[in-house]
């Protein structure tokens, strides 16, 4: 089995990017699975690109995209994927689109096909705050794992793919009062996790992961 991560470089005038910071960390085989990694850009639909290079080079069975979400606490597991590029900021190529659809031909939505829940319940269970997300916002990571699950449905029948979102690490908060931080180990834990728990699960566990807002 091969496993395709990526993780997206810097961007916001931040200096690094945690999520690739930690994606480099995984070892290249985990349970005899061969681990792949490809940083991506921070860049609407070149990230779908990137990644769509990546997948026919190498034809995954798993695709993980991990990305930054600074201001939270726990590592989140993100459900579903919306065909909307609104963004709030520029990306590092100083688009800023607004209400943009990402694939004419593609669903208003579309969810990950992996164990979410399974996901969540690995981690917490080895002591790393975790939930599901609901939303995956409408910048570069809502893009990608977009365009993940996009190309999933039309071209790669088989793959399973999701998204998980990751807090900022502690030397990217020291200037920034009050934002929340983890630390780099735990992150990469919970990758790691997150992998062991898409290989033991071919099916999702049952159990309460919504949210009232």
């Amino acid at each position: 089995m091969k496993i395709l991560l990526t993780g997206f470089e810097p961007f916001a005038d931040e200096k690094i990017n945690p999520s690739w910071e930690a994606v480099k960390r995984i070892e290249s085989k985990i349970k005899n699975c061969k681990i792949f990694k490809v940083k991506i850009p921070t860049v609407f639909n070149k990230a779908i690109d990137v990644l769509k290079k990546k997948m026919e080079d190498i034809d995954p069975d798993v695709v993980l995209s991990i990305g930054q979400a600074g201001g939270e606490t726990d590592i989140r597991v993100e459900r579903v994927a919306i065909n909307i590029n609104d963004a709030r900021i520029s990306d590092n190529e100083g688009n800023e689109p607004v209400d943009a659809t990402i694939f004419e031909d593609g669903k208003n939505a579309y969810f990950s096909n992996l164990p979410i829940k399974a996901v969540v319940q690995k981690i917490q269970d080895d002591g790393i705050p975790a939930h599901v997300s609901n939303s995956a916002g409408t910048f570069v990571c809502n893009n990608l794992m977009y365009g993940l699950l996009y190309l999933a449905e039309k071209k790669y029948n088989n793959i399973r793919g999701g998204f998980i979102h990751v807090p900022f690490i502690p030397s990217q908060v020291v200037d920034k009062k009050n934002k929340p931080s983890m630390n780099l180990d735990d992150i990469e834990k919970a990758i790691k996790l997150a992998i062991k728990a898409v290989l033991e699960n071919n099916n999702d566990i049952t159990k309460t992961g919504g949210s009232l807002h």
